[in-house]
């Protein structure tokens, strides 16, 4: 069964992070499933919007007809005015990858202010879809949403275009967006600490916060490093698929992620994975398919690439682990039919 559908989500779709890369697929998905699916572009500042962007959203919300579920996106579900969103006529379907009080480097106060705001809002919503069971299980143990109102809905992903071709020396790969929660600067301490052997390393990842990309060129430039690590920044989707298809290990040393769709590019791929026991991460990476450290912890993550780079034996079995794992992982049309059983039943 097809339905007329919205989804609301705020700013560019096209924008490079992967919160937005699963919510583009899910649309795009859902339209070919059939359904006539109404795009609503809110204003970009969520969740930390201006009065007018606050008064825009709503209204745009509001005028969406009653018989059109509306699927909106966690950062305006989470930070949008509780008041205003109760004035929103169609049935409410959360999208939450993770919720906004487990950002990092928030205040207390607002850490407080985007918990309660997104809890009273979850009790406005008919149903929820999460990328991973660990966003689940904190919306059930901490913000009060029933288990059957929640589907976890894993994204899809893409079969590699290329077949490897591992650089020499040892290319380690990190992708995610130039934000302190990824950890960038964790691992290029990391990195730091490897001085005694033969490897190379870049970092893809789309300019997200300013202040705190020029804190990663500075520090990289200060390692003893800096000749083998690359800042890369934005690539295109072709350079992209050439870099995964050189990479021998993947790295992200982030401090938390509600799923992580470029763990799943790397198991696809068949790289060993390298990162932290944090979030989601751990329902993500298999075990056997990759070694997670404590966040923030540059040294642990050392000790894990090393014992990759020097024991060639070993980084192939996780290898192995890696691909057999990326095999059994959902395509993205895979993934935008189970929605749409979801939501044709709301």
């Amino acid at each position: 069964m097809t339905r007329p559908l919205a989804f609301a989500v705020p700013g560019d779709i096209a924008t490079l992070t992967g919160g937005f890369i699963y919510e583009r697929r899910l649309l795009e998905g859902l339209r070919r499933a059939g359904h006539d699916v109404l795009h609503l572009e809110l204003p970009a500042g969520f969740p930390d919007p201006s009065p007018p962007d606050m008064a825009a959203a709503v209204a745009a919300l509001a005028a969406v007809a009653p018989d059109r579920p509306l699927i909106l996106d966690g950062l305006v579900f989470g930070s949008i005015d509780t008041a205003g969103l109760a004035r929103v006529r169609a049935p409410l379907v959360a999208m939450i990858h993770h919720p906004l009080a487990q950002e990092t480097g928030l205040s207390p106060a607002r850490r407080d202010h985007l918990f309660r705001t997104e809890r009273d809002n979850l009790r406005l919503a008919r149903h929820v879809l999460v990328p991973s069971p660990h966003t689940r299980r904190i919306l059930t143990a901490r913000y009060g949403v029933p288990p059957d109102a929640i589907t976890v809905l894993r994204p899809g992903v893409d079969q590699p275009r290329l077949p490897p071709a591992p650089a020499a020396p040892p290319l380690i790969l990190s992708v995610g967006i130039l934000h302190p929660r990824k950890g960038h600067d964790v691992l290029i301490r990391a990195l730091s600490l490897l001085p005694d052997l033969d490897w190379q390393a870049v970092i893809v990842g789309n300019l997200w916060d300013r202040d705190h990309a020029a804190a990663l060129a500075r520090q990289r430039a200060a390692s003893p490093a800096a000749h083998r690590i690359r800042l890369a920044g934005r690539v295109s989707d072709d350079d992209l698929q050439a870099l995964y298809a050189r990479a021998a290990i993947f790295a992200l040393a982030t401090w938390y992620e509600g799923h992580g769709i470029v763990f799943d590019e790397a198991l696809v791929r068949g790289l060993p994975i390298v990162s932290c026991d944090a979030g989601a991460v751990p329902d993500t990476v298999p075990q056997g398919a990759g070694l997670l450290v404590a966040p923030g912890d540059a040294q642990a993550f050392a000790a894990a690439l090393r014992s990759l780079l020097q024991a060639p034996d070993r980084r192939r079995a996780m290898a192995k682990a890696a691909l057999a794992a990326g095999a059994g992982l959902p395509g993205w049309q895979q993934m935008a039919d189970r929605a749409s059983l979801v939501l044709s039943r709301i």
